[in-house]
């Protein structure tokens, strides 16, 4: 059962359009701070190709993570995180998405 830090994340989450998902899924697959259970490399790469796919600002320079305020204050919320909380973030991100 999810608790109270998770549905706080997800509700976020939900608020955000799919590009911003993509780039927090980015941040989380490649932070040494987050402990996914998952191979982080193979869903980096899936998001990758996917923002890839539908930004182009992503495609052709390196993107400031200072412009997403949102992507930054969600990866702080979980870096608090344990481990099974930050995999059920992880899921769901990688749920929603749907690649």
């Amino acid at each position: 059962m999810r608790d109270e830090k998770v549905n706080n994340v997800i509700s976020i989450i939900k608020n955000m359009d799919l590009k911003n998902k993509l780039r927090l899924g980015l941040c989380m697959s490649s932070s040494y701070y987050t402990n996914m259970e998952y191979n982080k490399a193979h869903i980096h790469s899936i998001f990758d190709k996917r923002l890839k796919q539908i930004d182009n600002e992503y495609l052709v320079s390196y993107v400031n993570m200072r412009k997403y305020p949102t992507i930054i204050f969600v990866m702080a919320k979980i870096m608090e995180m344990n481990n099974n909380q930050q995999n059920q973030i992880a899921m769901y991100l990688f749920n929603n998405i749907k690649v």
